[in-house]
């Protein structure tokens, strides 16, 4: 299969990856292209996985295509623009950190339910770059991503009033704090599990998840505390 290169455009020009050819008018044309076309979807998705976790979500897009075997003018007749492929690729590991949430509000103990959620979003950080970068910066149009920040943000808002409540957590933390916190750290784990060991990001975890314990002892933050505008705008920046 000759490959199109990354002059191809979205509207197929120079595409030899064509889904179209082989078979008109009766005998079954059809269903063979419909069948060539998700198999071309399913190996661009394993495919992007692949390449975002690799690479992280900057990573060419025709290095995908190549991956998977396509002209990339197939690539962009199935994903027209990367916050698509980013949202198929991953939807299905972000429904799991939403599910991770639902289980940690479900805890009763609100330090444990919120560092257990903590830490079950870190391992995927330490380990997948793609959904390190969707987690810990801003992309905009992947419709899966925005309901997980909105998810992420409400379980951790819940668990801090709880565990303030329970006398577990101190009482200036504030939910953009924490976020903050999560993505400049998630940000720095990819270099510091590759410089050093997978799991050294569980000690500037430790450290962070110690800061949020209610101590008698604890100066009051400086203030003011971020926005959640002024955290939006942040990860953006991180995207940069």
């Amino acid at each position: 299969m000759k490959m199109a290169d990354s002059a191809d455009r979205p509207d197929g020009t120079a595409d030899t990856g064509s889904e179209t050819g082989g078979g008109s008018g009766a005998g079954g044309g059809a269903p063979v292209r419909r069948r060539d076309a998700r198999r071309n979807r399913d190996l661009l998705l394993e495919a992007a996985h692949e390449v975002f976790t690799e690479l992280g979500l900057n990573a060419p897009l025709d290095v995908i295509a190549r991956r998977a075997g396509v002209g990339n003018a197939t690539l962009y007749r199935h994903f027209p623009h990367r916050a698509a492929l980013v949202d198929a690729a991953f939807r299905d590991q972000l429904t799991g950190t939403m599910d991770a949430g639902d289980r940690a509000r479900d805890v009763d103990d609100a330090w444990t339910g919120l560092t257990g959620y903590l830490q079950a979003v870190f391992t995927v950080l330490a380990t997948d770059r793609g959904t390190n970068d969707l987690m810990t910066t801003h992309l905009g149009g992947v419709e899966s991503l925005e309901a997980v920040h909105a998810h992420n943000h409400r379980t951790v808002e819940l668990l801090l009033e709880r565990g303030r409540h329970q006398g577990a957590i101190r009482p200036d933390v504030t939910t953009e704090d924490v976020l903050f916190a999560l993505a400049a750290l998630g940000r720095a784990v990819p270099a510091l599990t590759t410089a050093t060991a997978p799991d050294a990001w569980r000690r500037p975890f430790a450290l962070l998840c110690d800061s949020l314990r209610a101590a008698p002892t604890s100066p009051p933050l400086p203030s003011p505390a971020l926005t959640p505008e002024q955290l939006d705008d942040t990860l953006h920046h991180f995207n940069r």
